[in-house]
């Protein structure tokens, strides 16, 4: 027995729709089009992208060795040599800051994004932490060195790593608020209706949830500090030696790239190209933790 419905024709057309497909229809033509536009754009966008990565792997990945890692920078007309110091030097004033710029970051995060969020001073954090995002890092560095360098009279890898914290700090503060702002507030009233007081509830429930959110903004924080140059010239300066104390010159390999590119030596151009290239892999390796920890967010 036939319903009305098998018997009204728009319903069997709708029950039965064409999805075939067919440049003929106007709406068909245009996606195509829009899409093949948006996949040149983005190919002529790449272009410089992956010249650079050419350039770099072509011409530094000629000379990464072992020796790189674990000789120092050579003398003019000294032929090998390698970049260890610098690498180190990077990596110990990237520690320095980070020791300084996270604690305060994440406190300061728990009290913007959890404790007061909506006072005055919460506010006012803000707003000094996004100028900063745009602070000049040389400025930065003019300012440690006005303030600490001039004092201890020498330029030490503790200076170098203050300018890089003072770089890093905007970033973890305003990462961190925004992650302990995702956590759910069911989640915080449970903790408050089982009788947890609010310390309790920032380290034992936000804390750990925002934990991921947290994490993404401190690696590309530090990723962002691993090749900044324009601080390090008024702090830590550059030594031709592995790093024997804090409060010394430092070697860093943005300072290394920025010495060795200039001089007329080719050994010293090639060493250029190949600190250029372990610069890159460095806030390369920074950024994939930070997507890693990033897909885990609240």
């Amino acid at each position: 027995m036939s319903t009305t419905d098998d018997m009204n024709p728009e319903v069997v057309a709708l029950g039965n729709p064409n999805l075939s497909f067919s440049f003929a229809e106007r709406r068909t033509l245009m996606n195509f089009i829009q899409t093949i536009i948006l996949w040149i754009l983005a190919g002529i966008a790449a272009i410089p992208l992956i010249s650079v990565l050419w350039m770099l792997i072509s011409r530094g990945g000629v000379r990464l060795s072992l020796a790189i890692f674990t000789e120092l920078p050579p003398a003019p007309f000294e032929q090998g040599g390698g970049i260890g110091n610098a690498i180190l030097g990077t990596l110990v004033m990237v520690a320095i800051a980070s020791l300084i710029s996270i604690p305060i970051g994440v406190l300061g995060g728990i009290y913007t994004g959890l404790i007061n969020p909506d006072s005055r001073f919460s506010s006012l954090v803000r707003f000094v932490g996004k100028v900063l995002t745009g602070f000049p890092s040389i400025l930065a560095g003019v300012f440690v060195y006005a303030w600490l360098v001039i004092m201890m009279k020498t330029y030490s890898a503790i200076a170098g790593g203050l300018s890089l914290a003072i770089l890093m700090l905007p970033t973890v503060l305003l990462t961190a608020e925004q992650a302990f702002r995702m956590v759910p507030q069911r989640m915080k009233d449970a903790a408050y209706g089982m009788g947890c007081n609010s310390t309790q509830v920032a380290t034992k429930i936000v804390l750990p949830t925002a934990l991921p959110g947290v994490m993404t903004g401190v690696m590309l924080a530090v990723a962002g500090a691993s090749g900044e140059s324009a601080p390090l010239l008024f702090t830590a300066l550059f030594s031709n030696y592995w790093i024997g104390s804090f409060t010394e010159p430092t070697a860093s390999l943005s300072i290394l790239i920025y010495n060795f590119s200039a001089m007329p030596y080719e050994n010293q151009i090639e060493l250029a190209w190949t600190a250029s290239l372990v610069l890159v892999l460095i806030v390369l390796v920074f950024n994939i933790l930070s997507r890693s920890f990033g897909t885990r967010r609240v």
